[in-house]
């Protein structure tokens, strides 16, 4: 029912100025509007609303993520702008250098944390 319907991505923020700077200036979201409820994002034309809270317990997994094309560029000048990657210490994950993890598929994964803590990710998917 709902396959050719646009999915709203949710992410919830304690601080709205400071995670709009995030989401607006540090990750490049094209901003589109902000009201009483939420500050309105679109990425690839979806939107993306965060939505201000009292209290915020993050989860351990990531609630956002983007495919991207070449994930050493985009761990690169994410970097660039201040985005500190995560670093797991899991024995059978190993990170390189930008913090880029490769599944035994073939995909690659990094992961990093919005201001209030919301794991956030960027993978490129073998084919």
């Amino acid at each position: 029912m709902l396959s050719n319907s646009k999915p709203i991505v949710l992410i919830p923020a304690i601080d709205r100025e400071r995670a709009r700077k995030f989401y607006g200036d540090v990750l490049g979201l094209k901003f589109r509007s902000e009201d009483d409820f939420a500050v309105v994002f679109e990425s690839a034309g979806i939107m993306i609303r965060v939505t201000p809270v009292r209290e915020l317990t993050p989860h351990e997994f990531a609630v956002l993520g983007w495919e991207v094309d070449n994930i050493s560029a985009a761990v690169s000048g994410l970097a660039k702008r201040g985005v500190v990657f995560e670093r797991f210490d899991f024995p059978w994950m190993t990170q390189d250098v930008l913090g880029i993890w490769t599944a035994p598929n073939g995909t690659q994964v990094a992961w990093f944390k919005d201001p209030d803590g919301n794991l956030l990710s960027l993978a490129t998917h073998a084919d």
